[in-house]
């Protein structure tokens, strides 16, 4: 294993350890990560990108520990967090057991219960979904802060880029127009994830579900679950069958699973183009 050694002297600096090797991690398209192996035989995650904003990496930093603040689902621990790179406590993978979904669904919920002070950040400070700024000035309902944080700024950026169709637009403006009906009964704000698709939950060797790329804050707990299911999260049956044991879901959930899905549809939309706004459009049209 080769020794990088501009993130390897500044792992360094930063742990007080001693970096003996380095080992690109594949799977990031946004950051570039490398686990280091420190000399006391425990390894870390370093996580860089060129030019990224002042607060990029101090805002994950923030959400991590703030999820980690409750009995629920495993978060790395931060390590260090600066202007130029975060650094997390490694987590070794393996494939996810039946026994191993069904805890992280348990825990999961414990996330949730833990709650938040409004709908919003804790601070108030925007955030990032991806490369994209991410809104996150509170609001007094969840479905006032899901139209005005989440849907509208996202199909605007989608129009802007000629990512979405009028016709497309218009349906999710429908939405938006219907969704204090649409949103189901009230719910206090939950401690969510916000990010929650199924390449941001790492199946950890120890048996847990390790929660990691939040862009946390206080939301309505149905929208974790509906991005786990958008993407296709291994075992998430007995995810959410062990979920709705420890926290009963509200009914009609299931009939509301696209329009939670309409936020990160549009995010797709603007970063990638292609079809999401054609999806985020259907998803919009079979609420109705």
């Amino acid at each position: 294993m080769a020794r990088m050694g501009t993130i390897a002297n500044r792992a360094e600096t930063l742990l007080g350890a001693t970096v003996v090797a380095t080992t690109p991690v594949a799977g990031g398209d946004i950051c570039t990560s490398t686990r280091l192996r420190l000399s006391d035989g425990s390894s870390a995650l370093v996580k860089t990108r060129p030019h990224a904003p002042d607060d990029f990496f101090t805002t994950e930093a923030e959400g991590l520990r703030w999820l980690a603040e409750t009995p629920g689902a495993a978060v790395p621990e931060v390590l260090a967090a600066e202007p130029d790179c975060l650094i997390l406590s490694w987590v070794d993978t393996a494939r996810p057991s039946v026994d191993v979904a069904e805890r992280f669904g348990r825990q999961l919920a414990a996330t949730h219960r833990a709650g938040a002070p409004g709908f919003g950040t804790v601070s108030g400070r925007d955030g990032y979904i991806g490369t994209l700024p991410l809104p996150n000035r509170p609001a007094p309902s969840w479905p006032e802060f899901f139209a005005t944080r989440r849907i509208l700024p996202y199909l605007k950026l989608a129009w802007d880029r000629g990512n979405i169709a009028p016709e497309d637009a218009a349906a999710v403006e429908g939405v938006v127009r219907r969704i204090v009906d649409l949103a189901g009964p009230a719910e206090p704000p939950a401690r969510i994830h916000g990010d929650l698709w199924s390449g941001n939950v790492l199946w950890g060797q120890d048996g847990r579900g390790w929660l990691v790329d939040p862009a946390a804050h206080g939301g309505h707990r149905e929208s974790d679950l509906a991005l786990l299911a958008l993407f296709g999260l291994p075992q998430l049956p007995r995810v959410l069958d062990a979920y709705t044991e420890e926290a009963p879901l509200a009914d009609g959930w299931e009939e509301r699973v696209p329009l939670h899905q309409l936020f990160p549809l549009l995010v797709h939309a603007c970063l990638f183009g292609g079809g999401y706004g054609a999806r985020a459009a259907e998803a919009a049209r079979s609420l109705v």
